[in-house]
């Protein structure tokens, strides 16, 4: 059994349109900010939460459950850079921008996007970025909050 490494395997764009998340073109993608680079190693969270729903009735003698509503927190943290280029996430992920981000994964980050590839494509409207806190022997970072507006499309294919 072989295992999949995350290392170098995850590409990250923020795309101002996409015509259908289901199957976002490689124009629409290409034509996306590439904010992979300036992302830290542990700073994509997009982390999904399901609530339950309770199932039981008044005769029932154990606590039954069915799956509920989806969510998603979604978080990314961004290295700050010196250069207008460099520093594109944080002048860009202002409070309520809104636009997609498309999360490709286990596909090494240099391959360009291509049909058939597999994407996660994520409705989002930024939150107030927050500025880390300086710390010694660190570069400056600052968190982007996002919120799903919508129902994301997690296993999209790229047309």
């Amino acid at each position: 059994m072989s295992d999949l490494i995350s290392d170098g395997k995850t590409r990250v764009v923020w795309v101002s349109s996409i015509s259908n998340i289901n199957a976002p073109t490689t124009t629409e993608l290409n034509a996306g900010a590439d904010f992979t680079q300036r992302i830290t190693p542990d700073g994509l969270k997009l982390d999904p939460s399901t609530a339950d729903v309770d199932t039981s009735s008044l005769a029932s003698t154990f606590d039954t459950k069915t799956v509920g509503r989806v969510g998603f927190s979604v978080e990314l943290t961004f290295k700050r850079g010196s250069t207008g280029g460099e520093d594109l996430p944080y002048t860009t992920l202002k409070y309520g921008v809104s636009g997609y981000l498309a999360v490709r994964r286990g596909v090494d980050y240099a391959t360009a996007w291509a049909s058939g590839q597999k994407c996660e494509v994520y409705p989002i409207t930024c939150g107030e970025p927050q500025n880390s806190s300086p710390a010694a022997n660190e570069v400056m970072k600052f968190v982007s909050q996002m919120m799903v507006t919508s129902q994301p499309a997690t296993a999209a294919t790229v047309a």
